[in-house]
């Protein structure tokens, strides 16, 4: 109870705070009274009933709180609890205007909205959780973008004809679209988005608002201007001159402002190369003439157009691998033809290179020559399979060492990718009539999370 000094005689201010939808009393409401002038004079709380008293008396009568302002300076009450929505109320009509001895002011408190929480489920490592099932379609490819969602291709009997593209949160399908051309698979872009490459067109796939939104671009348009663009980071695009018939290729840092370019790592494969130009000493002399005139014509070595259109058919042929990645301010150049991890700052500046030795004796170990990296933490892990069974190992960028690989369990999987901490994966048991559907298992690590390109929001109309 509080006691408050005026120059009139008594009058009392009852003030009672309830629960607006159980009408019980809410205790230890903070209750801030506020003076005409807008400062804040002194907080009182509730009691256990709810209540609290504000009492004016005559100044015969001393009290050194009372002293300080009289009851008529009080303009608002402000209420707030830490599981109420604040209120503010003014008084100071009630206080002029009354005539009983006592006011009483009712108050409802309302409660905090509460927000539903999206349920988590947490799985031991290596324990199979479905993400996505279907009986009517299977699933020919599937990407992971932001929050975890997925966007996949879907068919219902035939590969080929694969049309759906399907935009779904696990189970729940949010939108679907209708391609008019078969796609065969999705690829990310340097800034992160997601395309579907069909035989002839791509479609550049946007979210908006749950929806899948797409614009056409011809493939041919994709793989001249799309495709050599490897990544980016905030002030460099890195750029590729691969090419699948060649063994070897460079990597370049375009700077963002002026669009210069400088070399930053070059990859080749030596002995691929040898074999590779080598091919046209065993030509006949038809092939040899073609590719004389196909060098005068172009201005590309004749050994060149010989290897490109007959090496690569034969058995000994093998497309030259060097993936890059890029997180946080770092980029990561897995040179396998020089043996080498070497990474980069943001700026494309050689920091230092790591001996790396994993894709030796590949037969023994059944290293897939595929890397893969998780696009929430960043890791790399080596995908690894040996009669059916597929392993993933982490690849330790400090080191260049993989120290263990985790067994997955099922055989003969298909699209292995990461996110999160978790391994997704196609897969259909053999001889079943069922879909192929999605799974996913929880890895044994627990790395935070990193800055990677999850897909920049462009307009579908502009492409900017």
């Amino acid at each position: 109870m509080l006691f408050f000094n005026a120059l009139v005689f008594a009058q009392i201010i009852k003030v009672e705070v309830k629960d607006s939808k159980t009408g019980d009393p809410v205790q230890n409401v903070a209750v801030k009274l506020i003076s005409k002038a807008g400062d804040s004079l002194t907080t009182c709380y509730t009691n256990c009933r709810g209540q609290f008293l504000i009492q004016r008396i005559s100044n015969q009568k001393r009290d050194l709180i009372s002293q300080s302002f009289p009851i008529e300076s009080i303009k608002n009450l402000y209420f707030s609890h830490p599981i109420y929505q604040s209120v503010k109320k003014e008084i100071s009509f009630l206080i002029q205007n009354s005539t009983e001895d006592t006011i009483r002011i009712n108050t409802f408190l309302q409660s905090m909205k509460q927000k539903e929480l999206k349920e988590i489920r947490l799985s031991a490592p290596g324990k199979v959780d479905t993400v996505h099932s279907s009986d009517k379609l299977s699933i020919l490819d599937f990407e992971i973008v932001k929050d975890g969602k997925l966007i996949m291709i879907m068919y219902p009997k035939s590969r080929e004809n694969a049309n759906e593209l399907v935009f779904a949160n696990d189970q729940e399908v949010l939108s679907q679209f209708t391609s008019k051309f078969s796609v065969r698979k999705l690829i990310r872009d340097y800034r992160g988005n997601v395309h579907a490459i069909g035989d002839e067109m791509v479609h550049g796939i946007q979210i908006q608002d749950n929806a899948l939104q797409t614009a056409q671009v011809p493939l041919t348009y994709y793989i001249k201007y799309l495709a050599p663009l490897i990544d980016t980071t905030i002030s460099k695009v890195y750029v590729s001159n691969f090419n699948s018939v060649y063994p070897a290729f460079e990597y370049y840092a375009m700077d963002k402002q002026d669009s210069t370019y400088r070399l930053v790592t070059n990859v080749k494969d030596d002995l691929m190369m040898s074999l590779y130009r080598s091919e046209y000493k065993w030509m006949d002399v038809r092939t040899k003439l073609w590719a004389k005139n196909k060098e005068i014509e172009t201005g590309i070595d004749a050994e060149i157009w010989v290897g490109a259109n007959f090496f690569t058919q034969s058995i000994y042929w093998e497309e030259v691998y060097a993936p890059l990645f890029e997180r946080n301010d770092s980029v990561f150049v897995v040179n396998y033809p020089k043996d080498l991890l070497e990474i980069f700052d943001a700026d494309g500046n050689n920091i230092k290179s790591i001996s790396i030795f994993h894709h030796y004796q590949r037969s023994k170990t059944g290293f897939k020559r595929k890397l893969i990296q998780d696009y929430a933490t960043g890791a790399i892990y080596a995908v690894y399979e040996k009669a059916g069974i597929s392993y993933l190992g982490h690849l330790n960028v400090e080191t260049g060492e993989i120290n263990e690989k985790v067994k997955l369990n099922f055989k003969y999987i298909d699209q292995i990718k990461a996110y999160n901490n978790e391994v997704y994966y196609i897969y259909r048991p053999f001889e079943s009539t069922q879909k192929r559907f999605l799974y996913k298992e929880r890895l044994p690590y627990n790395f935070g999370k990193a800055k990677l390109n999850q897909g920049t929001e462009i307009s579908i109309d502009t492409g900017r």
